[in-house]
């Protein structure tokens, strides 16, 4: 496995976790009750289970973990056979390792074995996430990985494939230093304009409409694919996360919203606001100041394929296309707020 040192420890905060102070590919391994896990699918049992990755100065590191399969529309057995899955590290035993201050934390896996376009769908939810990332430091971080999942039933099946974590709420409220807010819903007016109109355009760069910054479905906290934070400045953050629906990441399982009547997930429909029009301007430009990162991170993605890489490429060009003219910008974004 891939070497990983915790170099990066002594250069991050006290707020901030080794295990997302570094982008380099972290290979593990998890060995579990996978065929029980999946078959079962429990939303509270946890099995047992060990991670494990080598670190160049201690070796091969092994910990006692706890995990089980989480989700909702992924855990659907006709639509994903290997589920997400979140991992919960027994207290106190990380002290010294890569996942120093890490409780519980999710993992995001492939959908279905032995598939090369969810292999790269992964990848691409990835970089999306890491896109977001450079535009602005209130986001959830990743680390993506390469895991060998070792089945501990009779069969003892094994399965390689990429899969990143996500930074775990409680490290994103210690590191913003703001509280997650434990609502059903808010008001646009009670968010932070510029961070709001930000990730509108992220949105719309990705494609994605399966989201709600202000309201979640019934029964759950604010908000649908998004955590509500606050207060900075008197107003709220509000951080999105699952991007799996969006066009950018075109995953095989992925659907258009019917309400919106789009024939399929790669047609853009921008969901910003209106109230944020005067911001647009403003947005836009920085979106065009770091066009060069951007690009500089989909290359340095090496695990996408030749043919993933050309296809992400032209969707992030059309984008480009829309945002450097006005007349497409007029169309496409300000008249289509909401």
């Amino acid at each position: 496995m891939a070497a990983t040192s915790l170099v990066a420890d002594d250069q991050t905060t006290a707020k901030e976790s080794p295990l997302f102070a570094d982008n380099e590919l972290l290979e593990l391994t998890i060995t579990a009750p996978f065929t029980n896990m999946m078959r079962e699918r429990s939303a509270d049992e946890e099995a047992a289970a060990t991670l494990s990755y080598r670190d160049v100065v201690d070796g091969e590191v092994v910990l006692d973990v706890g995990i089980r399969t989480r989700g909702r529309f992924r855990k659907q057995k006709d639509i994903c056979t290997f589920t997400p899955l979140r991992i919960n590290f027994k207290k106190g035993a990380t002290k010294g390792t890569l996942f120093k201050k890490i409780d519980k934390v999710k993992l995001v896996t492939h959908c279905r074995d032995g598939s090369r376009r969810y292999s790269q769908s992964v990848l691409r939810e990835y970089l999306a996430y890491r896109i977001l990332n450079t535009m602005t430091d209130d986001s959830f971080r990743v680390r993506l990985l390469h895991v060998t999942y070792i089945d501990t039933n009779p069969k003892k099946r094994q399965r390689e494939d990429f899969a990143f974590f996500i930074e775990p709420d409680d490290r994103l409220e210690k590191r913003l230093g703001l509280k997650v807010q434990d609502v059903p819903k808010t008001t646009i007016s009670s968010l932070d304009g510029a961070h709001t109109n930000l990730v509108s355009v992220f949105q719309y760069l990705i494609g994605n409409t399966d989201f709600s910054p202000i309201k979640a479905p019934e029964g759950e906290p604010c908000c649908h694919n998004h955590v509500l934070l606050g207060t900075r400045n008197d107003s709220m953050l509000s951080i999105p996360y699952d991007f799996d629906m969006s066009g950018f990441v075109d995953a095989p399982h992925s659907a258009p919203n019917p309400r919106f009547r789009l024939r399929n997930v790669r047609i853009r429909l921008y969901r910003g606001r209106c109230m944020n029009n005067a911001r647009l301007a403003t947005t836009l430009q920085a979106y065009t100041d770091r066009k060069a990162d951007i690009y500089t991170l989909l290359s340095g993605l090496t695990q996408l394929s030749d043919q993933t890489r050309r296809k992400v490429r032209r969707y992030i060009d059309d984008f480009y296309a829309t945002i450097e003219n006005s007349k497409r910008v007029n169309a496409r974004l300000e008249e289509k707020c909401i």
